[in-house]
């Protein structure tokens, strides 16, 4: 049974949100405070989290950074204002989603299993040692189903950046500055070009679906996963 952690500070949205989450078949924890989610998280094992922008005790942001140090594991960040999730996207916290209040508890319960359904699917390609896409970073290679690709260094990190985090969305900011280690200045519309490049030569080798897809009007994510 995959154990939620669920932190917010309104007892009401946590209590509706464990009571979803219950029902779906979960396991919940919550908490109000923010001040000891870090040292709880190193000691329990949850498979996702539920983390609320602003905590008494220590910030969603600080609690994301903290635990972005040490574990993978997936976080659901929650805001009260749609124009802050901008704001997160820029900041390269490595959220999995973000959802705005008030929401659907649903709308949550289904996030939650399209994650968990995503990372299960990861892990189980891992085991089998049949990944979809293999990247080789010492000669900036990669492969489609065992095919090789032929890219450009540019079009390898923006590959690689998606790949770190599949289902992800990075903002074009965010490749920028992540893809750009020199700080040079790039346009947005470079990376959309670089993007569509890739795309070109990724698409004919996975006819299922396409591996990069555009966000609209955020940026793009990698998808392995029809369903990601």
């Amino acid at each position: 049974m995959p154990h939620i952690l669920i932190v917010e500070d309104e007892e009401k949205i946590a209590t509706l949100l464990a009571d979803y989450l219950s029902q779906a078949g979960y396991q919940t924890s919550v908490m109000h405070d923010g001040t000891d989610v870090v040292s709880v998280v190193k000691n329990q094992n949850f498979d996702l989290i539920l983390l609320d922008l602003m905590l008494p005790g220590k910030d969603g942001l600080t609690i994301c950074r903290e635990i972005q140090e040490f574990s993978n594991i997936a976080i659901i960040m929650i805001t009260a204002r749609v124009d802050e999730i901008d704001r997160l996207l820029g900041l390269e916290l490595g959220a999995d989603d973000y959802i705005c209040k008030p929401f659907s508890p649903r709308e949550v319960v289904a996030r939650v299993k399209n994650i968990l359904k995503r990372m299960t699917s990861i892990e189980t390609s891992k085991e089998q040692n049949s990944p979809i896409l293999e990247l080789n970073i010492d000669n900036y290679q990669a492969k489609i189903h065992e095919q090789l690709i032929e890219l450009t260094a540019i079009e390898f990190n923006l590959l690689r950046i998606l790949a770190n985090s599949p289902g992800r969305i990075y903002s074009r900011t965010q490749l920028i500055e992540m893809a750009y280690q020199d700080h040079r200045i790039v346009s947005e519309r470079t990376i959309d070009s670089h993007i569509k490049k890739l795309r070109k030569k990724l698409n004919p080798l996975q006819s299922e679906h396409e591996l990069v897809q555009s966000v609209y009007s955020v940026g793009y994510k990698l998808v392995l996963e029809p369903n990601n």
